[in-house]
């Protein structure tokens, strides 16, 4: 089967979105990519139902190559971000706390450092039609030099190397933006971080991070 370990990932890593509550019904779609082709998910179909053989598999400007279903409606958005940076992998959710705070703000309160995972600020892409070549144009802009953004009442994108490292983004992504509704919700003025602070924060997040030896 074609990119086989790739649709294998693809699948686990949307039953860990359902179960970890990132997504909701059919909601929210991951790909990830290996050269020339990615792996991305159908359109509309259950998780519990999703195996590996019904992962999609397309060329990175969308043409399907081997695609027993419809590909996910947000080809277009996934498409975009690999022509534009040629991340490893994209993980979009449609989890409560990004959705909401994409409905408030134009860009993620910089009230705390993990903002430098991302890049720095996290910005919101301006509403359009879910699956829209506007949406995609959107979302590229405000993805500019950042592996994440909101948006706006939608939810969520994130870009990684690899799949596992892209969720993961996108689990610290929610945690920041239920911080930043919380910090909101007091009605008194945050003690945000300034561009000096945050740059500190992207260039120690760089390098953050190690893995076990391998037994």
């Amino acid at each position: 089967m074609l990119l086989q370990e790739e649709r294998e990932a693809v699948v686990r890593i949307c039953r860990l979105m359902s179960a970890e509550g990132l997504v909701v019904g059919t909601a929210g779609n991951v790909s990830v990519r290996k050269g020339e082709l990615i792996a991305i998910t159908p359109s509309g179909l259950s998780y519990d139902a999703l195996t590996p053989e019904l992962v999609s598999v397309c060329e990175l400007d969308g043409t399907p190559v081997d695609s027993p279903l419809k590909p996910t409606s947000e080809l277009p958005m996934h498409s975009a971000a690999y022509l534009q940076s040629m991340p490893g992998a994209v993980v979009h959710t449609h989890s409560v706390a990004a959705t909401a705070l994409s409905c408030l703000v134009d860009e993620v309160p910089p009230v705390h450092y993990y903002l430098g995972l991302f890049g720095g600020s996290v910005r919101v892409a301006p509403y359009a039609l879910y699956g829209s070549p506007e949406l995609a144009e959107n979302m590229c802009v405000a993805m500019t030099d950042r592996t994440a953004c909101l948006l706006a009442n939608h939810g969520a994108v994130v870009l990684g190397n690899t799949l596992d490292e892209t969720y993961e983004r996108a689990k610290y992504l929610e945690w920041l933006c239920e911080v930043a509704l919380r910090v909101q919700s007091v009605g008194l003025l945050p003690r945000e971080l300034g561009e000096e602070r945050m740059a500190e924060a992207v260039d120690r997040l760089a390098t953050y991070g190690q893995k076990a030896p391998e037994r």
